[in-house]
């Protein structure tokens, strides 16, 4: 049966994605389940979420058994099984895909984080998992930082969809919003079909309140505001460079489609806040929201829709940054940390889940 909290969300214009995907996700159909009962649409993957996947469940022995009689490297191993968990969560949501023209329906994949500071790298990779997923609603993502803006150009040039991710800020995602606009000019150059392109940006939410809360007074009352605000903000950006009074006209005649904002880390990490907070204050036609099963299970339970909780507030949003900085709050400070410890996070990530494989591989007898 189909939750109302949720299909209420869906139907006010929202994407309910899962940040979440294991093969015993797959294997068990509980992630047919979770489509059919909480409206789930999409999925969302990172290095961290198949660390964990792999380190818990038993549902990888027989391929990890398979790559040690191959004798294969760990690197080769951890992406044959990523690749494998993504190709098979894209089958399962082709329906979706079809049914709606290629919005939704999709699995997000992201490059290798060690890459984050180099574009050739990052292109020839994004190029590489396309390719070896083989599936038309893969996304590959790929991080907002100087040197992946220049491959989401390329990359979207080369009509590959794309997930940027590790977005933290208005003005990092109007240069997201213009690297992806230069793909398209690109890819239109290219010949390529621009109505079959699509790409979202992916902005965090929860990780913004944590850090400016630590800076902040334990009684102020500009506590928990920052995520909501910075994120309603970049919807004003989106408005503003999606008109097709400006450069987005001309490819959108051609059939080109707007980047939908994605928001994302939207799991609340302070238990003195609502836990549906970061999913009732994003509410507005068009947007994509990536949620941990904990946080969809809140919402399936308790939240609360108040209408479009995101256009129209640009104001008292720029209110709410504002009184942050007269309160000595450095948010270009901010901004840049958050995107440093995003990356080393993915790369923290990707180690452990390189060193979970290896642990898994060395527990099973060469000769098996």
């Amino acid at each position: 049966m189909t939750n109302a909290n949720l299909a209420a969300l869906s139907a006010a214009g929202v994407s309910v994605w899962l940040d979440d995907l294991s093969r015993q996700l797959l294997a068990s159909g509980e992630l047919e389940e979770r489509m059919s009962t909480y409206s789930v649409v999409g999925v969302t993957t990172n290095p961290a979420i198949f660390q964990a996947a792999l380190g818990d469940s038993s549902a990888y022995e027989a391929a990890l058994t398979e790559a040690v009689r191959a004798d294969r490297d760990v690197d080769s191993v951890v992406r044959a099984l990523t690749t494998a968990d993504v190709r098979d969560a894209c089958a399962v949501l082709a329906d979706v895909f079809e049914a709606t023209d290629g919005v939704d329906g999709r699995v997000s994949l992201e490059v290798d984080p060690r890459l984050a500071d180099d574009t050739e790298g990052t292109v020839a990779q994004a190029v590489e998992l396309s390719a070896v997923v083989d599936r038309p609603n893969l996304m590959i993502k790929i991080p907002a930082t100087s040197a992946g803006l220049p491959a989401i150009t390329e990359v979207i040039g080369r009509g590959i969809d794309v997930n940027v991710t590790l977005i933290f800020s208005a003005d990092q995602y109007r240069a997201v919003a213009e690297a992806y606009l230069a793909g398209l000019e690109r890819a239109a150059e290219a010949g390529h079909d621009l109505s079959r392109i699509h790409s979202v940006a992916s902005v965090f939410v929860s990780r913004l309140d944590t850090e400016i809360d630590s800076r902040l007074p334990a009684d102020s009352d500009l506590r928990g505001r920052a995520g909501l605000a910075n994120a309603r903000l970049c919807q004003d950006v989106y408005d503003e460079v999606y008109d097709t009074s400006g450069r987005f006209g001309d490819l959108a005649a051609r059939g080109a489609r707007p980047q939908r904002l994605l928001w994302a880390s939207t799991g609340v990490k302070d238990p003195a806040y609502p836990d549906t907070m970061y999913v009732s204050g994003l509410v507005t036609h068009g947007t994509v929201n990536t949620m941990p099963f904990a946080t969809m299970e809140a919402f399936a339970d308790h939240g609360v829709l108040e209408g479009d909780t995101v256009r129209g507030t640009g104001g008292d949003s720029r209110e709410t940054l504002e009184a942050l900085r007269a309160e000595g709050i450095d948010l270009d400070e901010v901004f840049t940390l958050l995107e440093q410890q995003g990356v080393s996070k993915f790369v923290s990530a990707w180690d452990d889940l390189i060193a979970t494989v290896t642990s898994r591989i060395d527990e099973i007898p060469s000769g098996s």
